[in-house]
């Protein structure tokens, strides 16, 4: 820990926020009850007041003022009361004053504001923590909006998280609670998000990507990057003129039906998670805006997330298990993904998750709020010793946003029926993406691969069995399990061995001429090697699904 003046000023000045708020519900039993609803036994139980803590994060500066931004978004971690106070640092920061925005826009994008800009509004549309938004005019008639950095707030930042990194690693180790929750973790992915977000060139490039993504959607758009005024500090894009769609007049509501629009949208935030694995991770309201020709603008790129593909595959199966309220499943499946402590309660774990999901079984859909539970699904798993990877998160305050934008366009939507739809139809065009002919003949080659290595390997495992010289290591021995790989194996083979002899047969069979054809091709050749597309689709089903099965019984 630094000794230098002035990190110890910023020890003393976090230490005695701490102090003020440890015992308050902030940090003691509201977390627990957040999800719970019991708003007036809470309200009378706060020590401080949630409005003075969105006074004093104002008071600690711009790192604190973003964190409670972040934090504003995490109904994993604060309750309601918290969450609305802190939502409101989002549009209330000083401006940085005209003069210097003038001086940094004309020394990052190289050029004076009057040769690039038709005019450039001196009052901003928009100041947060990290920089503000102006409107302007290019010369091409064009109307923009340019995004400009706050100056030194990179520096201030830095040393902000140096010293929170340090306390949060104190707190780890000395309290129960901040290892729970993992405060580390929070406080590492805080520090990614906020480095991301200071880096303009990465948002750029993050709205042309997401814009390339949802292309298909008609209804929805992202504003994109103007590159030649536009730097690591300043962005410039397409403006685009809307309101927060959570914010559409009641009688509007009334006259226009929003379901087909609220139905892109959910599909949009689907494609994103489960195919794309690029997402817009900072879906609040504000970044959702209702434009006048009755669009949907995605807007404030700086917070993107990427998910893995075996990420993208448990998020898959969650949404599918959740959204036919199977518990069992969707306990199977976050335990599959996350990392489990030595003190893990497992068996009140998947029990609790059996009885959320079994209570919300029968709600209707103005009543069912997918996102919440989601939250609470991750609240548990915290409780019980389970670590779940943060892009559960992610994908709970997406539908947590959803479920706040489809209360006011249409709250009789059926999110998790559209859940289930979706999921669906991204599946199977994946499985046909997969058929064509590009990709399927990649699969023959890998296959002819295989089948050249194949005999000498059976002619060695033979070879070792009949020697008696085969032998297994195992660390603790389970017949049972043992008995299951074996038979793992023999599948594996024999359907290996089937496809094998269809596409060793096929290729043959296109040297023998007939007059019935397919795509050209000879048709029995042709429906042999859709066979063996078909068996190789049903073994990658096995080792996938079956084999994941076999593994998670007792």
């Amino acid at each position: 820990m630094s000794v230098l003046p002035d990190h110890l000023l910023r020890y003393q000045k976090f230490i005695g926020f701490m102090l003020k708020y440890w015992n308050s519900d902030l940090f003691t039993n509201t977390a627990s009850k957040a999800m719970d609803g019991d708003k007036e036994e809470l309200k009378d139980t706060y020590d401080q007041t949630p409005e003075e803590l969105v006074e004093d994060l104002k008071n600690m500066g711009p790192t604190y003022i973003k964190m409670g931004q972040l934090l504003s978004t995490r109904p994993d971690l604060l309750p309601d009361a918290y969450l609305k106070a802190l939502a409101t640092l989002q549009d209330d920061v000083p401006a940085i004053p005209y003069d210097e925005v003038h001086h940094i826009v004309e020394e990052e994008i190289g050029t004076r504001i009057s040769k690039a800009f038709e005019s450039f509004e001196k009052k901003p549309l928009a100041s947060a923590s990290i920089g503000q938004v102006h409107k302007a005019t290019l010369r091409s008639g064009k109307p923009v909006a340019v995004k400009i950095q706050r100056p030194g707030i990179k520096k201030q930042f830095l040393s902000d998280l140096d010293t929170l990194k340090e306390l949060a690693e104190l707190a780890v180790k000395h309290s129960t609670t901040a290892q729970k929750y993992a405060f580390d973790d929070v406080l590492a992915e805080l520090r990614r998000i906020l480095l991301q977000e200071l880096d303009y060139h990465k948002e750029a490039q993050n709205l042309i990507s997401l814009g390339e993504n949802l292309k298909e959607f008609k209804d929805l758009m992202v504003p994109q990057p103007i590159l030649d005024y536009s730097s690591g500090k300043v962005l410039t894009m397409e403006y685009i003129e809307g309101q927060k769609i959570t914010s559409i007049s009641p009688l509007k509501q009334i006259e226009v039906d929003y379901s087909p629009l609220v139905d892109q949208l959910v599909n949009a935030y689907l494609k994103q998670v489960i195919n794309d694995g690029f997402v817009h991770a900072d879906p609040h309201p504000g970044n959702i805006q209702f434009t006048k020709d009755d669009k949907i603008a995605l807007i404030d790129l700086g917070m993107v997330a990427r998910f893995s593909p075996a990420i993208k595959q448990y998020i898959l199966e969650l949404l599918l298990a959740l959204s036919n309220n199977n518990g069992e499943e969707t306990a199977r499946v976050l335990l599959s993904m996350s990392e489990v402590t030595e003190n893990a309660n497992l068996k009140h774990f998947k029990k609790a998750i059996n009885d959320i999901i079994m209570a919300s079984e029968h709600s209707t859909a103005k009543d069912m709020q997918t996102g919440r539970l989601l939250i609470q699904l991750n609240r548990l798993a915290a409780e019980n010793g389970i670590h779940i990877p943060v892009e559960v998160n992610i994908l709970g305050k997406i539908l947590l946003n959803m479920d706040q934008i489809i209360a006011v366009l249409d709250p009789d939507f059926d999110l998790r029926n559209a859940i289930k739809r979706h999921s669906h139809k991204i599946m199977r065009d994946k499985m046909y993406e997969e058929l064509k002919p590009e990709n399927f003949f990649s699969s023959v080659l890998a296959s002819k691969k295989f089948i050249e290595y194949l005999p000498d390997r059976l002619n060695t495992i033979s070879k070792n069995l009949s020697e008696n010289e085969f032998t297994i290591k195992v660390d603790a021995f389970d017949e049972k399990r043992v008995t299951d790989g074996f038979q793992k194996v023999a599948n594996r083979i024999t359907l290996g061995l089937i496809i094998a002899a269809m596409i060793i047969g096929a290729a043959m069979l296109m040297q023998v001429p007939s007059d019935f054809r397919i795509l050209g091709y000879p048709g029995l050749a042709m429906i042999f090697f859709l066979l063996a597309a078909i068996g190789g689709i049903i073994l990658s089903y096995i080792i996938v699904f079956r084999d994941d099965n076999l593994n998670n019984k007792d």
